[in-house]
């Protein structure tokens, strides 16, 4: 059995790995996960061309066990293009195991390529370990408050 880590392009394909580990990220994220999910559109955004999001998944055999997911914005303020790391997760078990190093290695690369001036994210302020792992690759802080306003009448 190969049990290597592989970091691959997330497609159309891939949405039901997709799903499973966005619903363990929202658990660990204390957050609201609906079972339904917009699959469909996950799948769409993944393949439209060009992609509206980008996404990778870390597998270790035939096991899914991190993906992070971008896409590529621009700032007024800055003038510049950006990638914004909507997420990043590795699975519980999986973790010290320099994973999302590698994943983040592969965004770095992907954003360097497609011409972005910086990578940008966010972690809740509880999650400790998050926040040393940021610190370590060199990011630095910025204090905002993120707000939501949906729109189509879910909350």
């Amino acid at each position: 059995m190969d049990d290597a880590l592989v970091v691959n392009r997330a497609g159309a394909a891939d949405v039901e790995a997709l799903r499973v580990l966005c619903a363990e990220h929202a658990a660990y994220e204390r957050l609201p996960h609906p079972a339904d999910q917009r699959m469909d559109a996950l799948a769409a955004a993944l393949d439209d061309m060009p992609p509206r999001l980008h996404a990778w998944i870390a597998q270790v055999g035939k096991e899914a066990v991190a993906y992070a997911s971008a896409t590529v914005d621009f700032s007024t303020l800055d003038g510049a293009s950006y990638l914004h790391m909507d997420c990043l997760f590795v699975r519980e078990g999986w973790r010290g195991r320099a994973i999302g190093w590698q994943l983040w290695e592969t965004l770095r690369a992907f954003a360097l390529t497609h011409g972005c001036h910086e990578v940008q994210w966010q972690t809740p302020s509880w999650n400790r370990d998050a926040i040393r792992f940021y610190r370590r690759l060199g990011a630095t802080e910025s204090s905002k408050l993120r707000y939501r306003f949906p729109l189509d009448g879910t909350d």
